[in-house]
Order: C-alpha cells, then structure tokens, then sequence
C-alpha cells in the first residue's frame, strides 16, 4: 500500500509540474521582475517571432506571472488581443522601470489598439486586474528589468 500512495503522489507532481510548465512558451527565457514587494515571472518576448505570437493561445497564467515584451526601439508600441484567450492588463514602461500607462485588454478582440501614450522600448502582461489589484499604477516603478542597449 505506502508503494501505490507513494505512486500516486509522485504521478500526481509531475502532472501538477507539467500543467504549470505548459502556460510557458517553450524556449522563451524568463526573468523575475519587481513591483513593490511583488516578484514577477516573465516570460521574455524580445524577438519578432516571439513578441507576434506573445500570449496566443495561452488557457491561463499562473499567478504572478506574465510576458515582458522587450522592443528593439523607444516607440508608442501597441498591443492587440488576436488569437488571445484571456483577457489581459498591459503596463507600457520606460526603460528606467517606470509605467507610463495601464491598458486593460479583453480576449479574442483585433479591433482595439491599446498603445504607449509615449515612447517606451517595454511591455509587460499581466492577467486582467493583476496591476490594479496589486496597488500599482502609472508613475510606479518596476525593477530588474533586463539591461537594453542605448
């Protein structure tokens, strides 16, 4: 009997662990991130390939996990919804960790564009609500964000 529940338990784990690991994009790098005292996974989306698919198809993110979109330029970046099945929050930030703008974003919508209302060279998303129910809006500070050329 202690061998089937061992069995079972051990089976259990990696379902568990594999079920967490296929809300990640494979190969995508992560980074952990800082606002406030909350620690973020993100994922890393800093190629053409990997910032156009982005968040496709995903069921679910794991809580206090996300996609940080790192861009090649400072530009007024836009996100769209296409093929995305959770609705989403996306903070436009400067490279000195600074948010600049929040946009809340529902699923499956290609029509609305939801922009940088200035410069900025990153993205972060988040499921819906997690900046807003975390206390962090515009003007906040995120930190380790990754070292970008000048």
């Amino acid at each position: 009997m202690p061998t089937r529940l061992l069995t079972t338990l051990l089976l259990f784990a990696l379902l568990t662990g594999a079920g967490a690991g296929a809300a990640q994009t494979p190969g995508l790098p992560t980074v952990q991130l800082a606002a406030g005292i909350h620690l973020i996974t993100a994922e890393l989306a800093a190629s053409d390939p990997a910032r156009a698919r982005g968040l496709m198809f995903r069921q679910g993110l794991p809580a206090n996990h996300g996609m940080l979109f790192v861009f090649d330029r400072k530009a007024t970046h836009c996100m769209w919804m296409r093929n995305t099945l959770i609705p989403l929050s996306v903070a436009f930030i400067e490279d000195d960790g600074t948010i600049v703008n929040i946009e809340n974003m529902q699923p499956h919508d290609e029509r609305t564009r939801h922009c940088a209302r200035r410069p900025v060279r990153f993205a972060l998303e988040m499921a819906l609500g997690w900046f807003d129910g975390k206390g962090i809006g515009p003007g906040a500070k995120l930190g380790r964000l990754p070292a970008v050329p000048q």
